[in-house]
């Protein structure tokens, strides 16, 4: 997962969850790094959100901004920052 620009720029997209199609709306650096995550864990994005989907209890587009945290608090070089400040 490379660094991304800073994009406050929210951006409209449509997935298909469950076979019903949806927008979504999240700032770019979002879109970047959920496509990322879910090439990485060899998935489509609407697959990728089909799973966020079923596990949330909020707001979709924030659950999708957690699971993007989460999976960058998992990167190995953020780990041993964190540990190291404590």
């Amino acid at each position: 997962m490379d660094q991304v620009a800073f994009d406050p720029t929210v951006r409209k997209r449509s997935v298909t969850i469950a076979g019903h199609r949806t927008s979504v709306s999240l700032e770019e650096p979002f879109w970047d790094a959920l496509k990322d995550l879910a090439k990485a864990r060899g998935q489509s994005v609407n697959d990728m959100v089909t799973e966020i989907d079923a596990g949330r209890s909020g707001n979709l587009s924030s659950a999708i901004r957690i699971k993007v945290l989460e999976a960058y608090r998992e990167v190995p070089s953020y780990k041993e920052n964190r540990r190291r400040v404590g």
